[in-house]
């Protein structure tokens, strides 16, 4: 072993040999595990260690003795610095077997499932330009590379428009061009720079806080419209309305154009007014016969396709009748609810954001779908035997929580309130099993079914099927 430090060493000849839950490749060391970014299993790599615990290491390669035969050259010009798409390197059918084994390990690990209970993961039909959202920061000084820097050249134009750097608030990487979003999305971004670098527009400094031009938010339907969404710093009615005239005339499949002021410390627009410069105020989107509204506030599964696949999924999973009451915790803007409506007698659907909410009722209402009723508040406090006189007693729950999992009283108001069956969609795996586990004693899983939602990274979604025990097991 080469050193640079006694803290933190080079680790010469590395063999990578497996992928960790969270993307980053594995080797070991002496007995330790060493995580390494931007590696398959295969390689062989001399690793520069940034980070020493009692039981494991972090680095990064600083030299590749052997490439794996499973490497692919990555796409993106942009691979390895802006942080997204980390596993351009590796096969898609690669990172499907890593997807599949990570939910098969949080289950078996600690679900405690049986793997023949796990089906084949549902792949993605499109890698690339799979997103219909993406949102773009701008920046006063952008972030340089590594080759950049080491060049010595002198970088007389700073400003940016592109992604945050993972971990930095106030960097931002410029972007030329991005595979995640169908055109005109690059086209869009690299159109608004230019213009803003020809009439001298500031650009965002995001340490002092101040500037004019702030964010880009791009969304697209199925149907090929765009919603392009501008966040100003201050109002400045000339700047605002030539930039907008300028964008709108050069991009005729821009069917919602707006613009939002925000002097806040953050860029979130929740709680700000979005005005409406020409077109409507939103994008519809349809699956199947149902219409669903998305306005610029608005959560949509990033991914539209295979959301409707994912929606498939639970619905087959719910096994509805037609005569069940099925209540939708953690709804969101009620796109499995509404999805599941016409084929249960009622849904029910709870949601901690109040806007998120209003967005559920308003897409009843855009389908007549008079089944549904949508409650806002902490689903801990709504679960409870006074909404089940109110609304009936659910035969089925479907739950989509966050990346956390359930919160442990909404585990227990589950299994007081004992439906039949429970339908449990998860981003990750690792709390969807630790909650299947703490279920276990009352519910079996019956089965699972991944979902990659995102290629080329590490992210899967996993669709699992639990069914009541019967009483006194």
């Amino acid at each position: 072993m080469g050193g640079r430090s006694r803290h933190k060493p080079l680790l010469e000849n590395l063999l990578i040999t497996d992928i960790a839950a969270e993307g980053k490749a594995i080797a070991r060391h002496e007995g330790m595990v060493v995580f390494v970014s931007q590696c398959v299993p295969g390689d062989v790599v001399d690793v520069q260690v940034i980070r020493k615990r009692k039981r494991f290491m972090e680095g990064y390669p600083v030299k590749f003795h052997a490439y794996s035969p499973d490497r692919e050259k990555p796409f993106c010009d942009h691979f390895g610095v802006c942080g997204g798409c980390k596993w351009q390197h590796l096969p898609y059918r690669e990172q499907l077997r890593f997807k599949q084994q990570q939910v098969v390990d949080a289950l078996e690990r600690i679900g405690k499932a049986e793997v023949k209970l796990i089906m084949p993961i549902v792949a993605s039909d499109s890698q690339k330009f799979y997103r219909n959202k993406l949102e773009y920061t701008f920046s006063h000084s952008r972030w340089l590379t590594s080759a950049e820097i080491q060049s010595g050249e002198s970088m007389l134009e700073r400003r940016a428009l592109g992604f945050h750097i993972p971990g930095k608030f106030d960097k931002v990487l410029d972007i030329i061009t991005c595979y995640l979003q169908p055109e005109p999305s690059n086209q869009i971004r690299n159109f608004v720079k230019q213009y803003a670098l020809e009439n001298n527009l500031e650009f965002f400094d995001l340490v002092q806080q101040k500037g004019f031009l702030r964010t880009l938010l791009i969304r697209n339907n199925a149907a090929g419209e765009v919603m392009v969404v501008f966040s100003f710093f201050k109002r400045d009615h000339e700047l605002m309305e030539n930039l907008l005239n300028a964008v709108s005339n050069n991009f005729p499949q821009i069917a919602s154009l707006m613009y939002v002021i925000n002097p806040k410390a953050n860029d979130t627009l929740n709680d700000l007014n979005v005005e409406l410069f020409r077109g409507q105020d939103h994008l519809v989107e349809k699956m199947e016969d149902l219409e669903f509204r998305i306005s610029p506030k608005s959560f949509f599964q990033t991914n539209t396709r295979q959301a409707y696949r994912l929606y498939c999924i639970a619905r087959e999973f719910a096994g509805l009748t037609g005569k069940e009451i099925v209540y939708d915790l953690y709804t969101g803007t009620g796109t499995i609810a509404l999805f599941l409506a016409r084929s249960c007698r009622k849904v029910v659907g709870l949601e901690f954001v109040s806007e998120a909410v209003e967005d559920a009722k308003a897409n009843a209402q855009l389908n007549g779908i008079s089944n549904s009723q949508f409650l806002a508040g902490d689903i801990r406090e709504l679960l409870t035997s006074e909404l089940m006189d109110q609304h009936g007693h659910p035969d089925v729950i479907i739950t989509d929580p966050p990346r956390t999992g359930m919160h442990a009283d909404v585990i227990q108001a589950i299994i007081e309130t004992r439906p039949d069956r429970i339908v449990y969609v998860s981003c990750n795996p690792a709390t969807q099993a630790r909650d299947i586990q703490l279920l276990s004693e009352h519910y079996k899983l019956a089965k699972s079914q991944p979902v990659d939602m995102f290629p080329y990274t590490h992210h899967v979604e996993n669709v699992a099927l639990l069914e009541a025990l019967p009483w006194g097991s």
